[in-house]
């Protein structure tokens, strides 16, 4: 009996700290074909929020300046809304985004072409997201601008300067993304 519980509880870890597999079925690669970003070119991308917000994005190597999001740490975050590690780090995120309100801003970039605004609004109510959610086909674009996301959550931290300083995939601790976003607001 202890040895399945042991079991269990080690099954239960080793899912919760893994990501979920993105889900080829839901990424539209035709729209995204020929706009990744290259070694040296930059483009620009329109991002939509669940409030209708656009957020502009210029993406070029190692680097993503949100226009809109000025003198700021942003944590880009790719998730969806089926993923249980998803799901699980929401609080933790919304803890970082109450306690460095004027530092930090978190994107988070939904990677489900399927859902609609209300579908979505209710994911946010449910779990109380305080934090900027965009969904449209650009998420795609941006997705494939940062390389591809292979699972999720994958999340990206940018200091003020719109650099890459780090990149997570799979839940990642509260305490260890406050210590990499202090570092980020130091530069």
């Amino acid at each position: 009996m202890q040895f399945k519980k042991m079991s269990l509880c080690v099954l239960f870890f080793i899912l919760l700290f893994t990501g979920c597999d993105s889900k080829d079925e839901n990424i539209p690669k035709d729209t995204i074909k020929n706009s990744i970003a290259k070694e040296n070119s930059t483009f620009f991308v329109d991002l939509q929020t669940t409030n209708n917000e656009i957020i502009k994005a210029k993406i070029s190597k190692n680097k993503i300046e949100f226009e809109n999001i000025n003198n700021k740490v942003v944590l880009l975050n790719f998730f969806a809304t089926w993923c249980p590690p998803c799901k699980a780090e929401i609080p933790h995120l919304n803890a970082l985004v109450k306690k460095y309100p004027n530092d930090f801003e978190i994107v988070a970039v939904l990677l489900e072409k399927n859902k609609t605004n209300e579908e979505i609004m209710a994911f946010i109510e449910e779990f109380n997201i305080l934090y900027k959610i965009t969904h449209s086909s650009n998420n795609y674009l941006l997705e494939q601008a940062v390389g591809g996301v292979k699972s999720i959550p994958t999340m990206y931290l940018l200091n003020k300067q719109g650099e890459i300083k780090q990149k997570y995939i799979g839940i990642v601790l509260e305490e260890m993304l406050e210590i990499d976003i202090k570092k980020a607001m130091e530069n």
